[in-house]
């Protein structure tokens, strides 16, 4: 096992694919106290055109909601662990020149019901559909764990767990949020990653992903595991 950014962060070589959506509500009520959450697993089997079945996880996941540092009930802390595992079987989940990119990370919401539906894009970005809320919804960029996100109503963002940082073929540093392998299993735990929201007025909701690019000599193909939301206040 290898750390891959300061502290919590680790991974375990392999490789994988898979999506599913997890939808309901958990309500913790407001972020005046320290309130500890176990989220259930999630996970889902696809099977790709040239016969790879893709399978991704998520599991062991919660999330412990604290007051915010300003003590203002606009500011909410979240420590966050889980696991997400990705595994390809059949079709061409052996071939030598099979690999999988593995995109985890939150979707974080203000005023948001984040039960409704959710488009992944191939890029790693989210659209995000509102349910029950009746606040037009705009999605607005990402970022990586440990940051303070600053959000109004109908907002949503994305924070990716890694934010791996390579040179590219001129010596300049380009940077992405995938884990990629060859071969046919992947996954990635995190414990007690950290984010911060601010400025949301009402209640705030977040929940977790994972998200397999998966390139086959014939084919690729995209899958994503949705945990399921919590209320962070």
């Amino acid at each position: 096992m290898t750390n891959i950014r300061k502290g919590t962060l680790a991974r375990v070589v392999g490789v994988g694919v898979a999506a599913t959506a997890a939808f309901g509500y958990f309500s913790v009520g407001g972020a005046n106290a320290d309130v500890y959450v176990p989220l259930p697993p999630s996970s889902i089997n696809e099977v790709m055109g040239d016969g790879t079945n893709a399978h991704v996880d998520i599991s062991g996941e919660s999330a412990n909601i604290n007051p915010g540092m300003v003590a203002s009930p606009l500011s909410r802390n979240v420590w966050t662990t889980g696991h997400a595992q990705v595994n390809l079987a059949g079709g061409e989940a052996n071939n030598s020149k099979t690999s999988t990119h593995l995109t985890v990370g939150y979707i974080v919401a203000c005023q948001v019901d984040l039960s409704g539906g959710m488009t992944p894009e191939a890029a790693g970005g989210v659209t995000v559909t509102p349910g029950t809320s009746s606040t037009a919804t705009s999605y607005s960029g990402t970022g990586t764990l440990g940051t303070t996100l600053t959000l109004g109503a109908g907002q949503a963002k994305e924070l990716n767990i890694l934010d791996s940082e390579v040179p590219d073929d001129f010596g300049t540093d380009t940077h992405h949020p995938w884990q990629g392998v060859t071969g046919p299993h992947q996954s990635m735990t995190w414990h007690d990653e950290e984010f911060n929201v601010d400025g949301c007025g009402g209640y705030a909701q977040a929940r977790s992903f994972a998200t397999a690019a998966v390139y086959t000599p014939h084919g690729t193909g995209y899958v994503t595991a949705y945990g399921k939301p919590f209320s962070i206040g």
